[in-house]
């Protein structure tokens, strides 16, 4: 739900006999089918839908339905309630995400780290500061994640950590594509700007790093699980 490129999905159809991913945004939609193309992921159905349109968008039932840092754009728990009506008996809700507050930090491997905060910043200044969501804008999250879940049938969730690539290193276009995956700054919202802004963009990092390579960690995996 709220697939974006399709980034969890295409990772996590070999395990199943059928996936769907679910955006609202049809850019989104589309490099969801690239990758899946690109990774021989012949088992995905695309659907154009927000998660507030569940079950009727996609009914079900599954075993498994995952948002990968989505969950807290959607209206957290009418979507949870629609999502236990479509998992199996024994199915689950899991929430994928980054955590790096109160997770040990890796040193680095010796390249300067990606400055996130100036990255961000263009984008704003670019944007503006309202953030978007493909086609639509965030929405106020009144609650965290875990108390969204245990106002649901849910209930409280069960949190499992698995650690962060502590290594992960990367070069200005690697940086700049993965900025570009995400819904708050895909490249259609740019407009007949994303050229002067992708090389903004570029030259920042050209700045912070003349070798041209950074070091990211995001943090450790962070899964919050439910079953029904």
């Amino acid at each position: 739900m709220g697939c974006g490129p399709g980034v969890l999905a295409v990772r996590l159809a070999h395990l199943f006999e059928d996936a769907v991913g679910l955006d609202p945004d049809p850019a989104m939609i589309a490099e969801g089918r690239r990758a899946a193309q690109e990774r021989g992921a012949v088992n995905i159905t695309w659907i154009l839908a927000r998660a507030e349109e569940l079950p009727g968008a996609a009914p079900g039932p599954y075993r498994l339905v995952t948002f990968g840092q989505s969950f807290y754009w959607t209206d957290e728990i009418p979507v949870a309630e629609a999502v236990y009506d479509m998992v199996e008996p024994n199915g689950a809700l899991a929430i994928v995400g980054h955590q790096a507050q109160g997770r040990p930090e890796p040193p680095s491997p010796g390249p300067p780290r990606i400055p996130h905060d100036e990255i961000r910043e263009l984008v704003v200044s670019y944007l503006g500061s309202t953030r978007r969501a493909g086609q639509g804008t965030a929405p106020v999250q009144a609650l965290s994640l875990e108390d969204a879940l245990a106002n649901s049938r849910f209930g409280a969730p069960r949190v499992i950590f698995s650690p962060g690539v502590a290594d992960r290193v990367q070069d200005i276009e690697g940086v700049l594509s993965n900025y570009l995956s995400m819904s708050f700054a895909a490249p259609h919202l740019f407009g007949d700007r994303f050229e002067a802004f992708a090389e903004e963009a570029r030259e920042l990092l050209r700045r912070r790093s003349p070798q041209g390579v950074f070091w990211d960690w995001p943090g450790d995996t962070e899964v919050m699980l439910v079953r029904k």
